[in-house]
């Protein structure tokens, strides 16, 4: 179809959108519209008259039926902003939550005492995906070092390609490995968003993570714990002294995530919660 405009596609994808019952229909409509014209925020709004290509009307129609299939905003775009990066996602990644940078965040905070102690830090992300958490910390401390690693050849090589993407590459390392198996030398913080869903409710998510997300970055065993016992069984031989572990958890795992790091000598540092008030961050050291 020719001769649509851009505020023709932006008003076709909110109404397809409403009457598909999403959640925040004008707000999907414009970042999918936008994203995939490559237009900013503000030349969405100047450009409500100008006239778009017939094959770009195209693939904006082909992305409102995607989503319409529930296939997330971003997986549609190929990429997303977190925590100042901009993210390449993959079929073999998580879609990075904003839920995340609360890892991140409060990761930083107590980062600083390490870098004012020893002029720089070595970060180990286990699990990475796409490579956030490791890549955002790494980004925000210059003198910060991070190894990268997945279980997923395809998860690694996104994380490289990210690397590169925001210019962290020259900082970053890259293993392939099941939690620590393949990874030597010690590190200053430990940081992981590992799967942490109970295994028979994955069934019961929303279509847009279990049709779309990774299973191997969903499924967390019988009682979701499995990724935890095995990064506190090996943390601490890969730890440096005075160092710490950063953890995302699922909103009902605190004590059970926290017991385990104890019978291993671990404690508790900091519990934070998320956007939404539950709790998603530990972070924990030997000793306390």
């Amino acid at each position: 179809m020719s001769g649509e405009t851009v505020g023709d596609l932006l008003r076709l994808a909110r109404r397809e959108f409403q009457e598909a019952d999403l959640d925040d229909p004008a707000l999907e409509a414009r970042i999918l519209v936008s994203g995939l014209l490559e237009l900013s925020t503000t030349e969405m709004v100047l450009a409500d008259d100008r006239a778009v290509a017939p094959d770009d009307a195209e693939r904006v129609r082909e992305g409102i039926s995607r989503r319409l299939a529930h296939e997330p905003v971003y997986r549609i775009l190929g990429h997303r902003a977190f925590h100042g990066l901009d993210l390449k996602i993959s079929a073999a990644t998580l879609d990075p939550r904003p839920d995340t940078e609360v890892l991140v965040d409060r990761v930083l905070h107590h980062m600083r005492a390490l870098v004012e102690q020893r002029g720089r830090v070595r970060i180990l992300d286990l699990g990475t995906g796409t490579g956030a958490i490791g890549l955002s910390l790494a980004k925000a401390c210059p003198v910060a070092e991070v190894v990268l690693t997945d279980i997923s050849a395809e998860a690694l090589s996104t994380a490289e390609e990210n690397a590169h993407i925001n210019g962290i590459a020259d900082r970053t390392g890259f293993v392939r490995s099941d939690w620590f198996g393949a990874v030597s030398g010690s590190f200053d913080i430990i940081v992981s968003n590992p799967p942490y869903i109970v295994r028979e409710v994955i069934g019961t998510l929303d279509p847009e993570v279990r049709n779309y997300d990774p299973m191997a970055a969903l499924d967390g065993g019988a009682d979701g714990l499995d990724a935890y016992r095995a990064i506190a069984a090996g943390a601490l031989s890969h730890l440096a002294e005075d160092g710490f572990v950063g953890l995302e958890i699922g909103h009902d795992q605190n004590e059970a995530v926290t017991a385990l790091f104890a019978r291993e000598g671990f404690g508790l540092i900091e519990a934070a919660k998320d956007l939404g008030g539950r709790d998603r961050v530990l972070i924990l050291a030997p000793g306390v």
